[in-house]
């Protein structure tokens, strides 16, 4: 694959994308945020029937434990990933085609692993069951959702969107669009991705350590998206 070292200007056709990746970034942070006093004020059930309790109390706040906001988050990661191949494909068009269709195709796979509604649907099933082997069957449903929730495609989504982002991090040291400081902490965020969070402590650990860089990136790539969409 051959370098272009080309200036940091984009075609105007292209444009348009780059503008809506920065307001993509500026929803992220406030997603993240939002995630994260979710988080803290209402700790996610560990249990099977006190995720059924909680949607039969609070049905909006049962979604939002199992990760409603994150469907979300990764919806408007699509708008980052098209931006980030917008401003980086001068570079190296190749390799930034990798990484978008490796962060795509890992958005992909996050869909089905999120199984909310199907939760939702379960608790009220369990609810309106008219006997304990009615009950039981549902519960054992609902722990079926868990499983598949932090399953296969869960694992792939987590791979996938942290080769995405290493790609894109290399081929941001070689851009004039983004300094070698945003570069590298695109890096590091790629990196703390590698390990899946459903990989027991460890990956609990790094899943927790990358979004402090991812954060920081996600504030300074904005800026540079919206230069490169008013050009």
């Amino acid at each position: 694959m051959v370098e272009n070292r080309k200036s940091s200007s984009i075609d105007e056709k292209w444009s348009g994308l780059a503008r809506l990746g920065g307001y993509a970034c500026v929803a992220m942070l406030v997603i993240m945020a939002a995630q994260m006093i979710v988080f803290i004020m209402w700790p996610p059930p560990d249990t099977v029937l006190d995720l059924f309790n909680l949607f039969q109390k609070n049905a909006f706040l049962g979604l939002l434990s199992m990760d409603l906001l994150y469907v979300v988050n990764n919806s408007v990661l699509i708008l980052i990933y098209l931006a980030l191949y917008t401003a980086l494909k001068p570079v190296n068009e190749s390799a930034a085609l990798v990484a978008l269709v490796s962060g795509l195709v890992g958005i992909a796979a996050y869909y089905p692993s999120n199984t909310a509604f199907e939760m939702l649907a379960l608790s009220r099933q369990y609810a309106a069951a008219l006997n304990d082997a009615q009950r039981l069957i549902y519960q054992s449903a609902g722990q079926a959702m868990l499983e598949t929730y932090g399953g296969t495609a869960f694992d792939m989504y987590y791979v996938l969107n942290a080769a995405a982002l290493l790609i894109f991090a290399v081929l941001m040291f070689r851009s004039p669009s983004f300094s070698k400081t945003i570069a590298a902490i695109g890096l590091a965020s790629g990196i703390l991705m590698t390990i899946p969070s459903t990989a027991g402590t460890l990956g609990l650990i790094f899943s927790l350590a990358s979004l402090l860089p991812w954060a920081v990136f996600l504030v300074l790539i904005t800026p540079r998206f919206f230069r490169l969409g008013h050009k």
